[in-house]
């Protein structure tokens, strides 16, 4: 990847941020700790790799993209309405009566969103019959599925994984939000994953990507560039990110969903737009 088109994303991934606290913020609090380790990977999902169309957001040879996790919808409301899916100011209305923008994704809501998920391991199950559909009906196009390491603890993902693998579903990628902690606490803790997430997708006979950062844009980028050359097997990426970037009120703590004061929020949003500002002063 270019300097011009990294810079393009780094700053991409802030201005995520920023809206998806100036979204959360609007409501006053949410799930702000798995949206903001997700940021990077939605900007470059959105910002360089997805086949996408927000003027026409049902095009039948788009990619896909599944937010299994789907109480992270905030960072995908902010994603979308950058993208011009729809004005970024009207998901400011987040989770309030009539809304477009309900806490978890809904298709039928929001514009730009795939599937609805919200049920745990709903979203993986979702994505491979998306994936598999789209096979048998003959497009090239893929799909793309996030799911949270407390999201794995659902023996749907692993059912999926199954599933996937058998049918070689190599126009399906995974992104494991690997942030470490979840509702009840630390994931190793609460319901410990063993030898790692990945050794159980590679069990399943999944291609296993682990991105050191999975805050970093280029990693993202590298390792999508990896998995969608794969062929003959679905891929899976472990991002290992830090839950709550980029809020100050969250990010120390690892907060799965948080409820700051106005004072707080104040803050958070004041060094986002900060960090947006020295993101771009970077070329």
């Amino acid at each position: 990847m270019d300097q011009q088109k990294l810079h393009e994303l780094r700053v991409f991934a802030a201005e995520i941020r920023l809206e998806t606290l100036k979204i959360i913020g609007s409501r006053g609090f949410g799930h702000v700790g798995g949206s903001m380790s997700m940021a990077d990977a939605m900007a470059v999902l959105y910002g360089a790799v997805m086949k996408i169309d927000p003027k026409n957001p049902r095009w039948e040879d788009r990619d896909w993209f599944v937010l299994s996790k789907g109480h992270g919808g905030p960072v995908m409301y902010a994603t979308l309405g950058l993208k011009g899916y729809y004005p970024i100011e009207t998901a400011y209305t987040l989770n309030q009566p009539g809304t477009d923008f309900p806490s978890h994704t809904d298709r039928n809501k929001t514009v730009g969103v795939d599937l609805t998920t919200g049920s745990l391991g709903q979203g993986m199950s979702e994505a491979i019959g998306a994936a598999l559909g789209n096979r048998v009906q003959g497009r090239g196009n893929r799909v793309f599925v996030a799911i949270g390491d407390g999201e794995a603890d659902e023996g749907q993902i692993w059912e999926g994984a199954q599933f996937a693998a058998h049918y070689q579903l190599d126009n399906l990628i995974c992104l494991v939000d690997d942030n470490k902690r979840q509702l009840d606490g630390a994931v190793a803790d609460v319901m410990s994953h063993g030898k790692g997430i990945g050794a159980k997708f590679d069990a399943f006979g999944w291609n296993v990507i682990s991105v050191k950062d999975g805050n970093d844009v280029e990693q993202i980028y590298d390792a999508l560039q990896q998995a969608c050359a794969c062929k003959g097997k679905p891929s899976c990426l472990i991002l290992n990110t830090v839950k709550g970037k980029g809020a100050t009120f969250a990010e120390p703590s690892g907060a799965h969903s948080s409820q700051p004061t106005q004072e707080q929020w104040d803050e958070a949003i004041a060094a986002a737009e900060a960090a947006l500002q020295a993101v771009k002063n970077e070329q």
